[in-house]
């Protein structure tokens, strides 16, 4: 076997001694021209028809050309006969020492794979003279009788090719839309610009500027393709084995038997390492085509595919169609697109996120499906190693954590620990994991930010004030997300115990006990974005509007990692009631849908009520977790006060905590609010907090309240 530059030197001999002969044929033809009185130097020749013309053209039989009309003498004509078999034998030649050596030339290799005639062969070389050789422009334009005519016409093909014969005509199939040529998109077949149909024999040919490329040793994208196709060749990153889990053999065998592979999941870089890996295996090139453009490209999406059909064919490459979804209409390809797919004569990889089925297309061609779905927790973990370990980062990272806390596809850890070690060398820091959390939050699915509100964690464990149970429970709540992975995935306990990873929590308790702080702390501990949804502004009085609203917050939750807090759960939870009416019936309805997506959800879901008392057996029993939040007695309000009290907000002696939490019997919430309230009153005052300030914001907040201010209250206030 020789290397590829003697590969290539001897496909351009073999053309160029094709083009050779066809060079003779023009040659020839032109003569013929000259000899029926075509004269050169007649600057108006084209431009008019005289009346020796008008009846020349009137006595000329059918299926001779105008140079056909005269003969050459017998030592020209045989000249012209030597010289084409001398440049039929020069091809020949070069053709076998080719062959000899295992390999094919490319136009031979173009007519083989392609089942093209000698005469396609033929008019194929035709249209190249003038794509290598501008000086032919010009000889067309004068064969043809026009010089604004600088391609080829079919005419004129038919011309050069064809003895003086009517059955000439019957050549004229070989430039259909079905013939190889046309179909191919090898050759185009442009008819002559203007307002009438022009017959297609004055059709202008053009070679594919793709065809021309590669018979000259190079792969050069359709001009309305390039930025969607990609030719790479055989290589493999010792990642990709990792990413392809386990399918390689089956999935070289099937592309082995020519059949077509079809990738759907969310995991795209799974797939596309997957087909690497079998181009790698088969040591074929890639030809990876992305459909995600393809639809605002001039070209219709069956041409799109006809065309990189014929790349992949020309350059033996395994053709990979990405972003496949694009094509899918009410959830099925288009009957046309499946026709040329199942017509193709090598396999193929669809790649996709949606599942599909071919209909309405008879075939007899197998189709091999595998689902690349989110990698996982032991997937996640060795994926996380594989891509950490190139990159320096931090001993003790605890991956069981990142694989366990976020559900990612493969190129989303891959960007994750880009996007780690970037923030970590911009702060000249050693990659911790804290760089990972904060990476794998933003890789993410962005989107839920435009249907919820994403809250910033501000508090720990040290700012909650709540009894010793409820604290344990919310402790638990975190272990059981932290450990979730391993129990349901590794122990195995999801396979008939659990019908999804997900963790649903009911936080119920009066207004400012510490419900939406909680929910902080959770997200805080875990490492995770914390989304919070006003139940009250998505319930709808229209029939169904309710479900859709909540529909579309699950399906974008689903690849955002993040803990959805549902607040004002009292909108929509309000005790199911028995069916008097319609309205009764649909407000079940939506009760009964959000519980579904609630356990189908794989996140964390908290529900957050004032009012328990509504809330029915039947809805508690579905929810994993219920953490009550009692209204906080003496002891816990005075624990809040000195908590929620910045330490650097300067404050008198005279402050007495004690005092505030027996006095008032409110929640942390309200609380909160009168430091806020005193604290701006000091500022305004250019002193310290005082007694008088608190008392003065308590008054305020129990104003706005509603309830009455007595007298007692009314002590120190000035």
């Amino acid at each position: 076997m020789f290397d590829h530059t003697e590969e290539m030197e001897l496909s351009l001999k073999h053309l160029l001694a094709e083009l050779a002969r066809i060079d003779i044929l023009i040659q020839r033809e032109i003569q013929r021209w000259q000899l029926a009185g075509q004269d050169p130097n007649d600057q108006f020749r084209g431009l008019y028809v005289s009346d020796a013309q008008a009846q020349a053209l009137i006595n000329r039989p059918m299926g001779l050309s105008w140079g056909q009309t005269a003969r050459l003498d017998r030592e020209d004509e045989n000249a012209y006969e030597n010289a084409i078999t001398k440049a039929q034998s020069r091809a020949a030649e070069i053709l076998d020492q080719t062959t000899s050596l295992g390999y094919l030339p490319r136009l031979s290799q173009v007519q083989k794979e392609f089942d093209l005639e000698p005469f396609d062969i033929d008019c194929l070389l035709i249209c190249l003279t003038s794509t290598f050789d501008t000086r032919y422009e010009r000889i067309f334009g004068y064969l043809q009788d026009d010089i604004t005519r600088k391609q080829p016409s079919v005419n004129l093909v038919l011309d050069l090719l064809c003895h003086p014969h009517p059955r000439r005509i019957q050549q004229l199939n070989r430039f259909s839309s079905s013939a190889p040529l046309i179909h191919h998109f090898l050759v185009r077949c442009s008819p002559a610009q203007g307002p009438a149909l022009t017959p297609l024999l004055n059709h202008a040919l053009t070679v594919d500027e793709t065809l021309a490329a590669w018979l000259l040793g190079t792969y050069q994208p359709h001009q309305n393709l390039v930025s969607l196709c990609r030719f790479e060749k055989p290589t493999t990153s010792p990642g990709d084995k990792i990413l392809t889990r386990g399918f390689l053999p089956e999935l070289t065998a099937a592309i082995e038997e020519r059949t077509v592979v079809v990738f759907t999941g969310p995991d795209q870089a799974a797939q596309r390492a997957a087909a690497r890996s079998i181009a790698a295996n088969l040591s074929r090139p890639i030809l990876m085509v992305d459909f995600s453009a393809a639809l605002e490209s001039s070209l219709t999406p069956l041409q799109t595919m006809q065309i990189v059909m014929r790349d992949a064919r020309l350059t033996n490459a395994l053709l990979v169609i990405l972003s496949w979804d694009v094509c899918l209409e009410n959830g099925a390809p288009n009957p046309g697109l499946m026709e040329a797919i199942c017509s193709f004569p090598d396999s193929l990889i669809i790649c996709g996120k949606t599942r599909w089925q071919v209909t309405g297309v008879p075939r007899q061609r197998n189709f091999h499906r595998v689902d690349f779905s989110v990698p996982d927790y032991i997937e996640r973990i060795s994926i996380w190693t594989h891509f950490l370990d190139q990159v320096s980062y931090e001993e003790h990272i605890d991956l069981t954590s990142m694989a366990g806390q976020f559900r990612l596809s493969s190129g989303q850890i891959r960007d994750a620990v880009n996007t780690a070690r970037d923030t970590s060398h911009q702060q000249r820091e050693v990659l911790s994991e804290s760089h990972l959390f904060s990476a794998a939050r933003a890789h993410s699915n962005p989107h839920l930010s435009s249907l919820a509100i994403k809250i910033q964690p501000r508090f720990d464990w040290e700012d909650i004030v709540l009894p010793e149970d409820q604290v344990a429970l919310l402790h638990e709540i975190v272990a059981t997300v932290r450990t979730r992975p391993k129990v349901l995935e590794e122990w195995g306990v999801g396979l008939k115990l659990a019908s999804s990873q997900g963790v649903t929590i009911l936080f119920s308790g009066p207004p400012g006990t510490g419900k939406t702080m909680a929910a902080e702390i959770i997200a805080a501990e875990l490492g995770l974005d914390l989304f919070k949804i006003d139940l009250s502004t998505i319930v709808s009085k229209y029939i169904g509007e309710t479900e859709k609203n909540l529909e579309r917050i699950f399906n974008e939750a689903e690849t955002s990692n993040a803990i959805l807090f549902f607040d004002e759960a009292d909108a929509l939870f309000g005790k199911r009631s028995e069916v008097r009416d319609s309205h009764d019936r649909y407000a079940n309805i939506e009760i009964s849908y959000l519980l579904q997506r609630m356990e189908a959800y794989n996140g964390v879901s908290i529900l957050a009520t004032n009012l328990r008392a509504n809330l029915d057996e039947a809805f508690t029993r579905r929810l994993q977790f219920a953490v009550n939040f009692p209204f906080p007695e003496v002891e816990d309000r005075l624990r809040i006060w000195r908590t929620l009290f910045p330490p650097g907000v300067p404050r008198d002696g005279d402050v007495d905590f004690n005092l505030l939490a027996n006095r008032f019997r409110i929640a942390g919430g309200n609380i909160r609010n009168i430091i806020v309230c005193a604290a701006y009153l000091a500022a305004s005052n250019g002193g310290c907090v005082s007694m008088p300030d608190l008392l003065h914001g308590a008054r305020r907040e129990l104003q706005k309240m509603g309830r009455l201010v007595e007298d007692q209250d009314l002590l120190l206030i000035p």
